[in-house]
C-alpha cells in the first residue's frame, strides 16, 4: 500500500451536462478507530517514541484531531458545509480501552465535536454496560435505526435511531445501521434485538422524507461488501459511509479494495457513492457532494487523506493522550521478548489464510496446554489485531496484537464438530471474516470456490509426530480462545463441547511467555492451511 495519498481526487459527475450546484457537502468521515489514541506504525500497532521522532508514524487521536480541524476551518470560513461523521468501533484495541473502557474515547469524539457516530459491534465488547460507559461520557449524537434496545435497562431511550443536522440551512438526514451478525462477534446480550439493516434504513429514508428531509447519508458499520449492497436497494440514499471491514479505498493506488467513492447504482437508477477510510486513525476520509436545487446528488469526489509525519499533532490532544498513558507505562513498556524478523499478523492475511501471527497465537496456546493431553489449538484469525516488527517485543505490542483480554478455553469435542468449526471458520472468506480458522496441530485444505459448508477437506491431526486423516467418531481434547468456545464469530458448534474450562490464561500473557522461551522468535509459514 502506497503512503502518499491526498484528498479530493477526480471528481465523479452524476449527470451530463452538470448545472451549478446550489449546496455542496464536505464529510470528514472516519471509522475502526480501534482506540489508537496514541499514533500507530506502518504494522497498525503502537508507534515508539523513537519512530515517531524521526516521522514514521501515522495517525492518533491528535493528528486526526489536527486535520478534521483544519479542514473545517478553512471549508467554514469559506462559506462552505461540513459534517464530521464516524461510522463505528471507537472501542477496543488499545491499552487505553483495557484502562478506561471508552470513556477516554469519547471524551475525545467530544473534543473534536463530531456530528454523529454510528454504533459499531466492537462496541458491545463489555457487554450494553461496557456502550452504557462509552455514552455516559458521549456528547455525539450515536445512532442506530435496526437496534432495539428497549428491553435493556442500561441503553433504553439512549440509542437514536437517526439524526437530522441543520448544515448550511440546508437539513442533513443521517441514518445508520449495524452488522445483524453482532451477536457473534461481540456480546450485545439478549436484550439488544437486531432487526434486518436493509428494512429498518429502508423504514427510517421514509420517516425523513415525509418529514421533508431530502439529502440522506447513511452511516453504517456492516461492511464494504454489506454497503454496496445496501446502496443499491435502499431507495433515497445520496451516499454510504462505511465501517466494520477496514477497507482501503482509492481513485489512484492500485492496491486499494476499491475507487473512493464507490458508485453503485441506486433502486431509483441513481449511483450512490460508497466510502470507507480503512481503520486504525491512519486516514482521514473526505467526500464532497453537491446537490441541485431539488436535493438531486449530482456529483461526488473525494479520497482519503493520510495521517503521516506531515501532518502536525494538536499539542493540546498530545498533552491529554500523554496524561492518559502514565498509568500504562509500566505494563507496556516491559520488553518480554525479541523477534528476528518482522511478524505478520496484517487483517488482508489473518482472515484469508495461514499468517504468522495466526501460527505464533495458535502454537502459544497448544504449548501451554499440551501437557494436559490437548493436540488441536484454533485461534480466530479476526482475533489477531496487528504485526510486530523486528527487535525487541513489549508488552505493550501483544496486547496490541492480542486486546481483548481472551482467555485460555480447553473443551473435549469429535472430529466432525472440529471439521464443522473450520467450515464456519472459512464460510465467509471472501467477507474477510475474522472466523476464519487460524490452527495448530492441524493441517486442513479449503476451497473458497464451493458453497459455504462444503469448503474444507484433507483435515489432518498431528498425532505422535506423524500427521493423518481426523476422525470424525473420535473425540479430540482442544484449546482455543472463551470468545470462540462460547459461540462468538459463529462457532456456536463449540458453545456445546464437553469438559469446558474457560478460565485458562490470559491469551496475550501466553503469547507473551512463549515469545520470551523462544528469544530471538523467528515466525513461520509451513502450509497447514492450504487455500486452493
Amino acid at each position: 500500500m502506497r503512503l502518499t495519498l491526498t484528498a479530493s481526487v477526480a471528481a465523479i459527475a452524476l449527470s451530463s451536462g452538470m448545472a451549478q450546484a446550489d449546496y455542496t457537502l464536505h464529510i470528514l468521515h472516519i471509522n475502526d478507530f480501534h482506540s489508537r489514541l496514541e499514533p500507530i506504525n506502518k504494522f497498525d500497532s503502537t508507534c515508539s517514541a523513537e519512530d515517531d521522532a524521526e516521522g514514521k508514524c501515522f495517525g492518533g487521536v491528535a493528528r486526526v484531531a489536527a486535520k478534521i480541524n483544519e479542514l473545517r476551518d478553512s471549508i467554514t470560513a469559506a462559506g462552505g458545509n461540513v459534517i464530521v461523521l464516524d461510522a463505528g468501533d471507537q472501542s477496543q484495541g488499545s491499552l487505553f480501552y483495557t484502562t478506561y473502557k471508552g470513556a477516554a474515547e469519547a471524551d475525545f469524539m467530544a473534543m473534536i465535536d463530531f456530528d454523529a457516530m454510528a454504533v459499531g459491534n466492537h462496541e458491545f465488547d463489555n457487554g450494553p454496560e461496557g456502550l452504557a460507559v462509552f455514552l455516559d461520557k458521549a456528547d455525539t449524537p450515536v445512532i442506530s435505526g435496526n437496534l432495539d434496545v428497549s428491553q435493556s435497562n442500561l441503553l433504553n431511550g439512549r440509542l437514536q435511531k437517526h439524526v437530522v443536522l441543520d448544515v448550511g440551512g440546508q437539513k442533513i438526514g443521517i441514518v445508520s445501521a449495524l452488522a445483524t451478525d453482532t451477536p457473534e462477534t461481540s456480546s450485545p446480550g439478549p436484550t439488544v434485538i437486531f432487526k434486518d439493516d436493509i428494512d429498518s434504513l429502508k423504514g427510517e429514508v421514509a420517516e425523513l422524507q415525509a418529514a421533508g428531509v431530502n439529502k440522506i447519508i447513511a452511516l453504517e458499520h456492516v461492511g464494504y461488501v454489506r454497503d454496496q449492497k445496501i446502496a443499491a436497494e435502499v431507495p433515497g440514499l445520496d451516499a454510504v459511509v462505511g465501517g466494520h471491514s477496514h477497507t482501503y479505498l482509492s481513485s489512484s493506488d492500485p492496491e486499494a479494495s476499491g475507487p473512493y467513492p464507490t458508485m453503485v447504482k441506486g433502486p431509483e437508477g441513481t449511483d450512490v457513492p460508497v466510502v470507507q477510510a480503512y481503520a486504525y486513525s491512519k486516514y482521514l476520509g473526505h467526500l464532497e457532494l453537491t446537490f441541485d436545487d431539488d436535493g438531486k446528488l449530482i456529483s461526488a469526489k473525494g479520497g482519503p487523506i493520510l495521517l503521516d509525519a506531515s501532518v502536525k499533532p494538536d499539542p493540546a490532544y498530545v498533552a491529554k493522550v500523554a496524561e492518559l498513558a502514565k498509568p500504562l507505562e509500566e505494563v507496556r513498556a516491559k520488553v518480554v521478548a525479541e523477534a528476528a524478523v518482522p511478524i505478520d499478523g496484517q487483517r488482508e492475511t489473518c482472515r484469508q489464510q495461514e499468517c504468522q501471527m495466526g501460527n505464533l497465537v495458535a502454537e502459544a496456546m497448544l504449548d501451554r496446554v499440551k501437557d494436559q493431553g490437548v493436540t488441536i489449538a484454533i485461534q480466530n484469525g479476526g482475533g489477531v489485531r496487528a504485526s510486530i516488527d523486528a527487535g525487541p517485543i513489549t508488552m505493550g505490542e501483544v496486547l496490541t496484537v492480542l486486546p481483548f483480554q481472551n482467555t485460555l478455553s480447553t473443551f473435549e469435542t469429535t472430529g466432525a464438530t472440529i471439521i464443522a468449526a473450520l467450515e464456519n471458520g472459512v464460510s465467509q472468506v471472501e467477507e474477510g471474516a475474522g472466523r476464519f480458522p487460524q490452527v495448530a496441530g492441524l493441517k486442513y485444505t479449503f476451497d473458497p470456490a464451493r458453497p459455504a459448508g462444503s469448503r474444507v477437506s484433507d483435515v489432518l491431526v498431528e498425532t505422535d509426530g506423524s500427521w493423518g486423516p481426523i476422525d470424525r467418531g473420535k473425540t479430540y481434547l482442544a484449546v482455543t480462545n472463551n470468545y470462540v468456545r462460547t459461540g462468538g464469530d459463529g462457532f456456536s458448534m463449540l458453545a456445546t463441547a464437553q469438559n469446558a474450562y474457560d478460565y485458562g490464561p490470559d491469551l496475550a500473557d501466553v503469547t507473551a511467555e512463549y515469545l520470551a522461551a523462544r528469544m530471538p522468535y523467528t515466525p513461520v509459514l509451513d502450509g497447514r492451511i492450504t487455500r486452493k
